[in-house]
């Protein structure tokens, strides 16, 4: 992946740095979302529908764990940039050995706690009936990796602060790969069932922390830290927390909304209609890969060009980043509105589900042409380093709308309440994203222009 250096930024012209900038985000955000799709497939084929609701069960721990690992990376990253930048080697280096010392920390007392509890949790998340015991074994096994998992994420983003985008998409990419093989041969081949699926996912975190190891050992990082840098200065912490806050509530709230939807759809509709969800989740990673891709690619366009007060460039940003991403959602809706059934068939042959879910597909997918407002709109907030409506916007349609719709809609319309929650929640937040980024935009870009 070519690095863009800053003067391009300011320079050249924006449609060529977003398709620059996004197509790399784009891949490595695909490689993972096809990683996730293909072991849904495998699972579902292999073991069966059940198999995927007790997976989709799981999934808020592991999600908020990555969520973890990803908020002290970024967290620490900021800083560890910045003290690069100064030639403040020291403090980058004890920013890093902080970061390895709290994600360990967390992390293993979180295991213990949830090994501990293990019968308590699972049904909590949604592990109910025929689904408890495949999500318990499941649960059991990835729990293990959890530690693992977190280091990967955390030292993923602290070579992207070296600099070092290469090594950090092959980083992405081995887990992805190394986990669709080995759910192959232990799955497909050992029928090891869900143990088997569970050991794959746990070995690609393996195989992940193992490259990134080879990387910060290896003459590649600058970061060679020793014994005294795993110390814990509670300066650092702050600053690590502080920075990594905005991440770890976003992704927080995704793992709230799996508790909430995996047990609401459960009251419902039974293992079936965990089954739909899960299947509907898969579909909303992998469809919107190019989406969030224009998204990361926007970023650092906005951000540099903000600081040189460009602020036509920045105008011109948003408007071809809402353009693009606008353009690939559309043609993500049309084959969505089109193939549904056919997408569910690739999943499942369980006909109760392949009945049920096209619909339900359908409907969560409604207002995906729209949403690129919404996520351009709170991504510029961020990129402009204003953290308090970043995290207040990117909030806005998981944690503010959709959770209060799926607690009081189903209660009316059942299960139908849930799906139509999806493009409500996407509707009314891209409304509000809308009104404050065009308030900022008339207010600080426009008339600071204007001034200037």
């Amino acid at each position: 992946m070519a690095r863009i250096s800053s003067s391009e930024l300011g320079n050249k012209p924006i449609g060529k740095l977003l398709i620059k900038q996004s197509v790399p985000a784009s891949i490595g955000i695909l490689v993972m979302s096809i990683n996730i799709l293909v072991d849904t497939i495998f699972v579902g084929n292999w073991i069966g529908s059940i198999a995927i609701a007790a997976i989709n069960v799981v999934l808020p721990v592991s999600f908020f764990i990555a969520a973890l690992g990803m908020a002290i990376g970024i967290g620490g990253s900021s800083i560890i940039s910045r003290a690069l930048g100064a030639d403040m080697d020291e403090k980058a280096l004890r920013t890093f050995g902080n970061q390895i010392s709290i994600t360990l920390l967390v992390t293993i007392s979180m295991v213990i706690i949830g090994l501990v509890f293990i019968n308590q949790l699972i049904p909590a998340f949604g592990g109910k009936g025929d689904i408890f015991e495949p999500a318990k074994i499941y649960y059991r096994i990835v729990l293990y990796g959890v530690p693992i998992l977190a280091l990967a994420m955390m030292g993923n983003t602290v070579i992207r602060a070296e600099g070092k985008p290469k090594f950090a998409m092959v980083a992405m990419i081995i887990p992805s790969v190394g986990n669709l093989i080995m759910d192959y041969v232990f799955i497909h081949i050992l029928d090891w069932g869900m143990e088997g699926a569970a050991w794959a996912t746990t070995g690609s975190y393996v195989l992940c922390l193992g490259y990134i190891l080879w990387f910060f050992m290896s003459k590649n990082s600058e970061l060679k830290v020793k014994w005294e840098h795993f110390k814990l200065k509670l300066n650092i912490l702050r600053e690590i927390g502080a920075l990594g806050f905005v991440t770890l509530s976003r992704q927080a709230v995704v793992s709230v909304t799996y508790l909430l939807l995996n047990n609401i759809l459960f009251e419902l509709g039974g293992e079936s209609s965990v089954t739909t969800y899960a299947i509907i989740a898969r579909m909303l990673m992998f469809a919107l890969f190019p989406v969030l891709g224009v998204t990361q690619g926007f970023l650092p366009i906005a951000g540099y060009n903000y600081g040189a007060e460009q602020y036509g460039r920045v105008r011109e940003s948003i408007n071809k980043a809402i353009g693009y991403a606008a353009g690939v959602a559309l043609l993500v809706f049309v084959c969505i509105m089109l193939f549904s059934t056919e997408i569910v068939s690739v999943f499942t042959k369980d006909e109760a589900v392949i009945a049920s879910t096209p619909s339900a597909m359908r409907w969560v997918f409604a207002a995906v042409p729209i949403i690129a407002l919404q996520l351009i709109g709170s991504a510029y907030f961020q990129a402009i380093g204003k953290a308090v409506p970043a995290l207040l916007l990117t909030l806005t349609r998981q944690g503010f709308f959709f959770i209060p719709l799926i607690l009081i809609l189903p209660k009316f319309y059942g299960e139908l309440g849930v799906w139509i929650s999806f493009p409500l929640a996407d509707l009314i937040s891209t409304i509000v994203t809308g009104y404050f980024l065009n308030r900022e935009i008339k207010n600080t870009l426009v008339e600071t222009e204007s001034a200037s």
